[in-house]
């Protein structure tokens, strides 16, 4: 029989040597020159654990291609390169002359349309080959090989190409292979992104839900019955993993073709024809990081498989909690840092170039990109951390969610509220999307979506964390901070944003054992009636617990933390209609009635009342500063009750009592850090709230790290 081999690398070379060695006429074409000049010269080389030999046939660039081609054309480019093929073989076919497609993908509707369709045999080929070097090619292993018709039949021309080519059998679902490999495809790209073997990427157990949700995505757009193969069984894609482990560890073959392109050829893949086209969020996120690396951008690394496990908990967890703004792939950052790789989800009033600053308005969410990211933006990127989302929030951060932007809900219990007006960040890191995300607070909007979500909140000491690219709501109360899983990472993340480094008491250069932590008790909060009494004992039992372990405890008399929080309502009212009255008054269509009603009560506050409570404030600091005297860190309760089921808004009894002991620290200015303490009898967190002087956020950081250590051991 006669094979003409358009593409002569690692498939279409195995199989042109193996016909070529049963003593068919094989005609070998290929694009690169050195591959068809070592042919030419020495023969193509077939080496690996199956078989090593070596075949002697003709060989052409597709510039030196018969004008006629007859019997079987036999075509094993990459995807991309199909349509550039059919063009190549149109008018060229003789009129017996038929083509079979080795290739991966979809793609016999690409040659049916220049060629015919009738001229045109798809087929499934699972080798583990790989292009060497010219003339080289190692087979890895033998694996399926399937050959059928389009409409699903086995005919006479099937048969006899399944008795010539080698391994090959005729199937009448050819169609459900394609599909199959099409799923199992789309795990080899998601690997791909790493310098994992494939073995080792499909058997890490936290890549799993990232492999198999890919998987998933691909095969609930089948249009047919996608079939199983070597391993892969679509209705059994547990089970496939462990089964394909198995396969690819006893393949020579060690990593994809996907990889050796990006990382050994340096050549583009076929991301775009193959899993790009296809509908899905995940599949949209490879392809984003494939082309990244193709540019240049990022190299094949594990970081890139946390990356894309953060956008898979995203879909699945983040978004059904209204949690997400705006996904953003392939993000760009340096290529190392002291946050490399770390996912951070990003307030979406903070400027990130490219995208428009939302702020929880459905206007400003279609409104105009951002020419650049804000500084904290910039300082993330820096620190090679990938900021791979933008977070909901409340409008404005003004204390109540637009009425057509659904509200963050609570992780633990989707009936509550994560929270406000950070919420949508606290939600993403206590769900486990990802370890890290950047909030605001004015009057708690850290702290309490992290008291809600269980999760630790800081707000920094005022002016330590640059504003400029975040939409304002009271300049002398706003503050950038950071929600993560723990004080490590929290004071990592602050540590970028602030250009410092904070050591913890678990890092070398944090000294050794120094005197018990002296902890200053806000007894008063503790007693406050509007304090629920289980909040409070869930509070009052840390407290032992950290007594028993050798920290000492001292009341200190909360009186000038209270009158410094009854400045805040007016200091933010007027603040806020300095920012937002303008339009407030001339476009109100474009808020939601609750936080125009907010704006407008700014409105209504005289000037000099506000100018008395800044007055107030400047009288009180030094009493709030004294509180400190003697005591490492002032502690509190964060929040006077578990998360509700809605955010109450900030000029309402609720609300108030919702900030209680969180707004006087940004009437001070001082650095306050919320961490969980335990859970209430229905299960709902219970926040712990920290506080130093100004500027001494490393001392409330390591505190804090102290004070986890002993609340997660008890």
């Amino acid at each position: 029989m006669k094979f003409t081999v358009i593409g002569a690398g690692a498939i279409g070379g195995t199989i042109g040597a193996h016909l070529a060695r049963a003593g068919h006429d094989v005609l070998l074409c290929d694009a690169d020159p050195a591959h068809v000049a070592a042919v030419r010269e020495r023969g193509l080389q077939i080496i690996g654990p199956v078989e090593q030999f070596t075949v002697h046939a003709p060989a052409v660039t597709p510039d030196e291609l018969p004008q006629q081609l007859s019997g079987v054309v036999l075509v094993a480019v990459k995807t991309q390169h199909t349509a550039t093929v059919a063009e190549l073989l149109r008018g060229r076919l003789a009129d017996d002359a038929v083509v079979v497609s080795l290739q991966n993908g979809l793609t016999a509707d690409v040659l049916s349309a220049a060629l015919g369709r009738d001229r045109v045999i798809p087929c499934f080929v699972n080798f583990g080959a790989d292009y060497l070097e010219p003339g080289v090619v190692m087979q890895g292993n033998i694996g399926t090989f399937r050959i059928g018709e389009l409409d699903g039949g086995i005919t006479d021309r099937v048969r006899a190409l399944a008795d010539t080519l080698p391994y090959a059998e005729a199937t009448d679902s050819i169609l459900g292979y394609l599909w199959g490999t099409d799923a199992y495809g789309a795990m080899l790209f998601a690997g791909a992104v790493s310098d994992l073997s494939i073995a080792d990427h499909l058997e890490d157990p936290r890549w799993r839900p990232l492999m198999l949700a890919v998987a998933r995505e691909v095969l609930q757009q089948a249009p047919v019955r996608p079939l199983p193969f070597d391993g892969f069984d679509p209705a059994d894609l547990d089970g496939s993993l462990d089964r394909l482990v198995a396969f690819n560890r006893g393949s020579a073959k060690s990593h994809s073709g996907i990889y050796r392109d990006l990382m050994v050829r340096h050549r583009t893949t076929e991301v775009a024809e193959q899993i790009e086209v296809l509908a899905g969020p995940l599949t949209h996120y490879v392809g984003e990081l494939i082309h990244a690396i193709e540019r240049g951008e990022r190299t094949c690394e594990v970081a890139n498989l946390e990356l894309l496990a953060a956008y898979e908990r995203l879909e699945r967890l983040g978004r059904p909690l209204h949690a997400v703004s705006r996904a953003l792939p392939a993000p760009l950052r340096a290529s190392s840092g002291p946050l490399h790789g770390i996912p951070v989800a990003v307030k979406d009033m903070i400027d990130v170039a490219g995208q428009p600053r939302g702020n929880g308005n459905p206007n400003d969410m279609a409104g105009p990109p951002a020419a650049q990211d804000a500084p904290v933006v910039q300082r993330l990127r820096a620190a090679a951390a990938d900021v791979f989302a933008l977070t909901s929030l409340l409008e404005y951060a003004a204390g109540a969610p637009h009425p057509d932007i659904p509200d963050a809900r609570n992780p633990l219990r989707a009936d509550r509220t994560a929270g406000g007006s950070s919420g949508g960040s606290a939600a993403l890191v206590g769900a486990r999307v990802c370890s890290a995300a950047l909030g605001t607070d004015t009057g708690g909007s850290i702290r309490i979506p992290a008291a809600y979500c269980g999760i630790v909140g800081i707000k920094p000491s005022f002016g330590l964390v640059p504003l400029d690219g975040v939409t304002a709501l009271s300049p002398s109360l706003d503050h950038v901070g950071v929600l993560a899983d723990n004080v490590a990472t929290a004071a990592s993340v602050l540590g970028v944003l602030a250009g410092r480094h904070y050591s913890l008491p678990d890092e070398p250069d944090a000294g050794t054992a120094a005197q018990p932590l002296r902890l200053g008790v806000l007894a008063a909060q503790l007693d406050d009636p509007r304090l629920e009494p289980e909040v409070a004992a869930v509070v009052r039992r840390a407290l032992e617990v950290l007594q028993k372990a050798g920290m000492v405890l001292d009341d200190r008399d909360a009186t000038p933390l209270t009158q410094l929080g009854d400045c805040l309502i007016d200091i933010l009212l007027v603040e806020a209609w300095q920012v937002h009255g303008e339009r407030a008054q001339a476009q109100p269509e474009h808020f939601g009635a609750t936080t125009l009603r907010l704006l407008m009560e700014g409105a209504q506050v005289p000037p000099e009342r506000a100018a008395a409570a800044r007055a107030r404030r400047a009288e009180l600091l030094p009493a709030a500063t004294a509180l400190l005297d003697d005591v490492d860190v002032l502690v509190g309760p964060a929040v006077a009750y578990p998360a509700p089921e809605q955010n109450p808004p900030v000029d309402t009894p609720e609300g108030e009592i919702e900030g209680l002991f969180t707004g006087p620290y940004n009437v001070t200015g001082q650095p306050a850090l919320v961490l969980p303490c335990g859970l209430t009898s229905d299960g709902l967190p219970v926040g712990l709230q920290l506080a130093t002087a100004v500027g001494d956020d490393a001392g409330l950081l390591r505190a804090a790290a102290a004070i986890e250590a002993v609340l997660a051991a008890s």
